[in-house]
């Protein structure tokens, strides 16, 4: 079994990370961070566009405890992006929603950086 990254945090730090991480790609479709961070959240958004396409009130509600309370656009949150635009993306898709594409290493300290978005 392959160990999951800790990201050298805590469990609330970690957790706090990824909610962050979920809503800033919802909200931009594609951002820039390292390379063990993307596979981390990569995993995550796959599970919530899993059930974003389920659309039920459950996985509305299961999806809300990950995902930030933040505008995309006048009258339009982003748990509601996701439920409503990109779920409507991905219905005859089965997995694989997200594509991570490594680039050059930071400058500051080297770190592997990733985009990460949707496919």
């Amino acid at each position: 079994m392959a160990k999951l990254s800790r990201l050298r945090r805590t469990t609330s730090q970690r957790n706090a990370l990824m909610r962050d991480l979920v809503t800033d790609l919802i909200i931009n479709d594609r951002i820039i961070t390292t390379e063990a961070k993307a596979k981390s959240l990569q995993r995550s958004m796959d599970k919530l566009v899993s059930l974003a396409k389920d659309g039920s009130l459950a996985a509305r509600r299961e999806a809300a405890k990950t995902v930030r309370f933040e505008m995309v656009k006048e009258g339009q949150n982003a748990l509601q992006k996701l439920f409503t635009e990109i779920a409507a993306r991905y219905t005859e898709r089965s997995g694989g929603y997200t594509r991570i594409i490594k680039t050059t290493p930071r400058l500051g300290d080297g770190a592997p950086m990733a985009i990460i978005e949707f496919v």
